[in-house]
């Protein structure tokens, strides 16, 4: 028990407590982003229990190097490829396995010193070739600068262990912390192209992850340069709890903005809501009005939507109002509003609209998209829409008024398709083999 490496109990104590919060913070963001940082850190964990062990003789100590080593680098491996966009590409997965497994067998060659040392070439080789042929491999699919950037890294990193591992005297040290020095630098590089915005979580992480690279640097050319100069191991272990912060701060903004997409869409059909639909109509009349142009007020609500719910159920109106909203969003020009306002009711504001046969050309042709029976899978439903129109300054001069004259210009128009469709059958039941 006296070997044991007590210094680094505060280490761990405090990283259990860093865990805990950081998975409090995830389970309540939880993508697989999160569950990869959360890995990640029980990685770090075990990293530094690993270290308890290092000051034993013989192959308890060699194992608890070992051990130590390979958990940070597979740490380092896990965070950087966490937050690549093409992260479900085959390819990708195929690229995070083979650097997990080449660098923990280098490490594990490099600390217990396997001969012959061509093994260790091999290995070192490996670390170059292997990301470089995965890439060429999937170039089809994907291609991009995060992609080639990993590249270029792994291949600057075999010339180097290449040339220095086998030195006399410090030449394992350096190639360790080179390998370390890399994985943590690509850290820094991805998460500045995965998180370009100018936010403190952001700013944290990246900082903290060049800090966490450079202390493989420094430290390396203190010790051997300057053996007089001590300096605690905390302090080297700073830029860890920096990125452990960073990293929660970047699960908290991403609540925050969930927060107000769900505030101001409709999580079903992830349209604007009403409360987003206000203030667009508020800022296009006010645009109007500065421009001396005209602009429409679509009010569309689904006939037989009711009907259809009643006999098939609510998950069946639901597919149908995704399917109205998606099919409306592509209809109309990027510069239009498209919005759920209601439970079967939908809002289109068409801005810049000349004259209203522009805007009635518009409705018919939404009215038009829904004539065609929609398979539904096990079901077909024959949905319709009744379609009111209001023109901004003609029919009103506000927003409220625009929206009742467009109202009121739907239900009349829903009276009459009601009575030339009341024996029309809302939904037809397909039996499918089983």
């Amino acid at each position: 028990m006296s070997f044991l490496n007590w210094s680094v109990l505060p280490d761990i104590a405090a990283f259990t407590l860093l865990i805990c919060a950081f998975a409090s913070t995830a389970r309540r963001h939880y993508s697989p982003s999160a569950r990869a940082w959360l890995i990640g850190w029980l990685m770090i964990a075990l990293h530094f229990a690993a270290l308890l062990f290092v000051k034993f003789k013989g192959f308890p100590g060699i194992l608890g190097v070992t051990i130590s080593s390979i958990a940070l680098v597979s740490a380092g491996e896990l965070f950087k490829t966490s937050i690549i966009p093409f992260r479900k590409e085959s390819s990708s997965r195929w690229m995070t396995v083979m650097l997990l497994a080449v660098n923990a067998l280098y490490i594990a060659l490099l600390t217990t010193s396997i001969e012959p040392a061509w093994i260790l070439n091999v290995a070192a080789t490996l670390i170059g070739i292997g990301p470089l042929a995965i890439a060429l491999a999937s170039l089809r699919r994907v291609n991009c600068a995060v992609r080639w950037a990993t590249v270029t890294q792994n291949i600057a990193l075999m010339v180097f262990l290449l040339v220095f591992q086998h030195r006399p005297g410090n030449g394992g040290d350096l190639a360790l912390n080179a390998v370390m020095f890399i994985v943590y630098l690509g850290c820094s590089i991805n998460f500045l192209f995965a998180y370009r915005r100018a936010t403190a979580g952001a700013f944290i992480t990246i900082a903290g992850f060049m800090a966490w690279a450079s202390v493989f640097v420094v430290g390396n050319w203190l010790f051997y340069d300057f053996p007089q100069l001590h300096i605690e191991a905390e302090v080297w272990n700073l830029p860890k709890y920096l990125v452990a912060v960073g990293m929660i701060l970047l699960l908290l903004e991403s609540q925050i903005e969930d927060n107000k997409y769900l505030a101001l869409h409709d999580p079903l059909t992830g349209l604007p809501n009403r409360r987003l639909f206000e203030d667009r109509m508020n800022s296009a009349l006010e645009r109007s009005r500065r421009n001396g142009t005209q602009m429409a007020l679509l009010v569309i609500d689904l006939d037989r939507f009711k009907l259809i719910n009643d006999t098939l159920g609510h998950h069946v109106g639901d597919l149908v109002l995704q399917h109205v909203g998606s099919t409306f969003s592509e209809r109309v020009r990027r510069s239009d509003t498209v919005s759920r306002t209601g439970g079967d009711e939908f809002s289109v504001i068409l801005e810049e609209t000349t004259n209203r046969e522009e805007a009635e050309n518009v409705g018919t042709s939404l009215r038009q998209l829904l004539e065609p029976p929609l398979d539904l899978g096990d079901c077909e439903v024959q949905i319709g829409a009744s379609i009111g129109i209001a023109i901004f300054p003609e029919d009103a001069a506000d927003a409220e008024s625009l929206c009742i004259a467009a109202d009121h210009r739907m239900y009349e128009e829903k009276n009459n398709n009601r009575r030339l469709n009341q024996d029309v059958p809302p939904a037809k039941r397909k039996y499918l083999p089983h």
